[in-house]
């Protein structure tokens, strides 16, 4: 089995690191914790790429004005070029297509950098167009196609200098298509968010198996590659992040609390520690704002208590993932 649950905090220094993060279901805050895992790693100084592979645009969004998407975004400087290139077959180079966002910019510091690549809502489409490129004359040939296609990320990636930045973090569509197989492909990691209830918390088991099955097939796959070019993929799941989660006595209510220890207690998952707490007005204005809650300043009160949670979430990734 390739696909792993392990604590990274001895990971040797390795360049670039990538993560997915990733959930079938809907709505259990997977934006919320890639803009601001993203936005905390940039605040304690590490270099950041955030790419916006949600066909929904949410955390493309959350950094840039629809208005200003649409204009100067929309038509080629998302990451859906990458793939229409890919249809057309031509070569395309992902450092076109990055973006720092610039209200998000004033609230760092340091040597922190935060950038995104914004997603568009055409790529639910591209889905069905690369579909079309998988088949082929002969097994040989469908094998080959196969790698082409799921490798178009991990590919495009490679062009990114490795000193650029510390860490890419990819928000993945709520499925198991094409195009989130590109990123499962391209990632060290895959982090994998929840909210504590009954549906949230359903597929998870089903997704980590999904997530083996593509493994292994692409391995068989790439070891029938005479050029010797292509190594194994080993993507680790890192863990299972808790998102909108209700505390009574600094503790997560006890009806939240039964699907966290349900999870923790499932053979080969690992919980985090740490947990992002629910606060719907704080989070919902923060993407008019352009900026991550955890980058704004609240010095007491409740919103200081979920941008506390937020850092602890953000020091438990960077150890797991070692940073």
């Amino acid at each position: 089995m390739l696909i792993w649950v392990v604590h990274f905090s001895h990971v040797n220094g390795c360049s670039m690191k990538i993560v997915s993060v990733i959930n079938y279901k809907g709505g259990v805050g997977k934006t919320t914790v890639t803009a601001n895992l993203a936005a905390e790693l940039a605040w304690n100084g590490n270099k950041v790429l955030m790419i916006d592979l949600d066909p929904q645009t949410n955390l493309t969004f959350s950094f840039l004005r629809p208005a200003d998407w649409e204009k100067n975004f929309a038509t080629d400087r998302t990451i859906k070029m990458s793939f229409d290139k890919l249809l057309a077959g031509e070569n395309f180079d992902i450092n076109k297509l990055i973006y720092e966002p610039q209200r998000a910019k004033t609230a760092l510091k340091g040597n922190g950098k935060l950038d995104l690549i914004c997603s568009h809502l055409g790529l639910i489409n591209v889905d069905l167009e690369l579909a079309t490129l998988l088949g082929g004359a002969n097994m040989k040939q469908s094998k080959q196609n196969f790698i082409k296609v799921h490798r178009r990320l991990a590919d495009s990636l490679s062009n990114i200098p490795k000193d650029k930045y510390d860490i890419v973090l990819i928000d993945c569509p709520p499925n198991f298509n094409i195009v989130t197989k590109t990123a499962i492909v391209a990632s060290d990691f895959i982090l994998v968010p929840t909210r504590p209830d009954y549906l949230s918390t359903l597929g998870i088991e089903y997704l980590i198996r999904n997530l083996t099955d593509l493994v292994d097939d692409y391995n068989d796959y790439a070891k029938d590659e005479k050029s010797g070019a292509l190594r194994e993929i080993k993507p680790a799941t890192i863990g299972v992040l808790f998102n909108m989660i209700q505390e009574r006595n600094e503790q997560p209510i006890s009806a939240q609390d039964n699907y966290i220890q349900q999870i923790r207690s499932q053979s080969g998952l690992d919980v985090f520690d740490a947990y992002i707490k629910r606060n719907d007005t704080l989070f919902a204005s923060a993407p008019e704002a352009g900026v991550p809650v955890v980058l704004q300043a609240y010095s007491s009160g409740t919103y200081k208590t979920v941008v506390d949670g937020l850092e602890a979430v953000a020091e438990e990734f960077s150890s797991r993932v070692g940073l």
